[in-house]
């Protein structure tokens, strides 16, 4: 640099460091998100809870001379480049360490920093989307808002615009030789005028079904609860205007607020086709697939009444897919054998329709990236041991 010329960016140290330390903690958050989603104190956080991440310590980078070595200035021998390894610790990857693996370097340092559960949304939900949404064209009355269209020289004084009034008098005066603000006149003021404008809005609704039979049992129940918790903290935060539906069901079905949703016990047997009629009644009677984009998505073991259910719950979710833009079955099964209404769902052969498979409580955040991405695309989920899955097409998951 040449003598004389100061290089500011140093002074500009302090807020550099905080920006890199802020991308370690997002990266962290994202590293750790399977595991912190889980924790079970945020299910009932009223949004002021913080949590708690490891995030590697950061060292400044410094310059170490030998002390042992031949005298040396430390220009180096030339032709290395940004990123090229100079050399390594003793006992770390690649150095002198212990041939058993002991290693002699000293470890990793890390801290723990707290984030609020709005860092840890923001951070979460961006990996998260209503696949395939679609504009939807509401009524005339629920979609007209005002969009200001043209610039009048006459009008109210509650529509003049300032900003122009400010232009117009500025250039008046600079055409009169002076560049100046000076007094207005009425011919300085504009005024702006609109007309209501319908617009086309990406009107969505969630059918949440969630199995409470006798067969969910407290890791089943949890599990589920979690995954919906996420979705309607996603559904919030992401979509304004989204409306959700909850639906439990045993051997019957009942559309229940969210309160019940989350709380109801679980009783009875199960009969899955229950669920899925009360589904196709709502959908059809409150929000057809011409005004409404449509999501229905289902959590249950997999424990259903008979073949003959199943049989039929082949069916109806096919007409659901067929109405939505994205159906899904979520089996939860910390077994991971695979129960005969998953096996029966390998015959629906649909590009709208997702299945996924949970086993353990690591698996709920795949599983919500696997449902809330841009394409569904018949993907499937198989995750934990034994967690097979297939795919809308019929196939084998990993």
């Amino acid at each position: 640099m040449p003598r004389g010329v100061i290089d500011w960016s140093l002074h500009r140290k302090g807020p550099v460091d905080q920006a890199r330390h802020q991308e370690k903690v997002r990266a962290a958050i994202r590293e750790n998100l399977a595991d912190l989603i889980t924790d079970d104190s945020l299910l009932t956080t009223d949004g002021r809870r913080v949590v708690k991440v490891p995030v590697r310590s950061l060292r400044e980078y410094r310059f170490r001379f030998s002390t042992t070595d031949n005298p040396q200035v430390g220009q180096g021998r030339g032709g290395s480049r940004k990123g090229d390894v100079l050399a390594r610790q003793p006992g770390q990857p690649g150095g002198q360490g212990d041939p058993h693996g002991a290693g002699q370097g000293p470890g990793t340092d890390y801290y723990e920093t707290e984030v609020t559960l709005d860092e840890l949304e923001s951070i979460f939900f961006e990996e998260l989307e209503l696949p395939d949404l679609k504009p939807r064209r509401q009524p005339a009355l629920d979609a007209r808002r005002p969009r200001f269209t043209e610039v009048a020289r006459a009008g109210p004084l509650s529509r003049a615009d300032l900003r122009r009034a400010l232009k117009e008098n500025l250039k008046r005066h600079a055409r009169q030789g002076e560049a100046r603000l000076g007094p207005f006149r009425r011919e300085d003021l504009r005024y702006r005028s609109w007309r209501d404008d319908p617009r086309p809005h990406a009107r969505a609704v969630v059918v949440a079904m969630r199995d409470v039979s006798g067969s969910m049992g407290e890791f089943k129940k949890w599990t589920s609860r979690t995954f919906f918790f996420w979705m309607n903290r996603f559904l919030q935060s992401r979509y304004a205007d989204v409306e959700r539906v909850f639906i439990t069901h045993h051997t019957e079905a009942q559309e229940v607020d969210e309160e019940r949703f989350f709380h109801l016990g679980e009783s009875g047997g199960t009969r899955v086709s229950s669920a899925y009629r009360l589904a196709l009644d709502i959908v059809t009677g409150r929000y057809p697939p011409d005004g409404w984009n449509i999501y229905a998505i289902h959590f249950s073991d997999g424990d259903n009444w008979g073949e003959s259910d199943n049989g039929l719950c082949v069916q109806l979710a096919q007409q659901l897919a067929d109405l939505s833009n994205l159906f899904a079955y979520g089996e939860i099964n910390e077994s991971g054998y695979r129960s005969p209404l998953m096996t029966a769902f390998e015959r629906v052969r649909h590009p709208r329709f997702v299945r996924v498979k949970m086993s353990r409580r690591e698996d709920i955040y795949p599983a919500l990236k696997a449902i809330f991405r841009a394409q569904p695309g018949g993907a499937v989920l198989g995750a934990g041991p034994g967690a097979g899955a297939g795919s809308g097409g019929g196939g084998e998951g990993p």
